[in-house]
């Protein structure tokens, strides 16, 4: 599975937010300013390299995930993981808790979902 592009990755939540979802469907959702065009040609990028799908409607196309969010995350994930926690998701973690970016009670909650696994 290849990383996305930021742009990329953003038409990508779009697409498995709206299920299925036509160019300027996308565009819609999209923050900011973008152009059709441009918009077009990421979705057919992404199509190009396998993460989406379309259905022809004549000449428009309706487009749709085929890799799912979960299994784009868990990939990203793995290799942020190994790449900059020496692959110890308990670096990563301390990391965050370090950042103050997850609280004592949340990490509580995490040991809730570990221990009842």
């Amino acid at each position: 599975m290849e990383q996305l592009t930021n742009k990329e990755e953003e038409v990508m939540q779009v697409l498995w937010q709206l299920e299925r979802a036509f160019t300027k469907e996308v565009l819609a959702m999209l923050p900011g300013k973008n152009h059709y065009n441009t918009v077009s040609t990421i979705i057919r990028n992404l199509e190009e390299k396998g993460y989406v799908s379309h259905q022809a409607f004549g000449k428009t196309h309706q487009y749709f995930p085929v890799v799912s969010k979960e299994a784009y995350t868990k990939k990203f994930m793995s290799q942020a993981t190994k790449r900059y926690f020496d692959n110890s998701y308990k670096s990563m973690v301390s990391f965050f808790a370090k950042e103050e970016k997850i609280s004592a009670q949340e990490l509580r909650e995490i040991l809730d979902i570990i221990e009842k696994k």
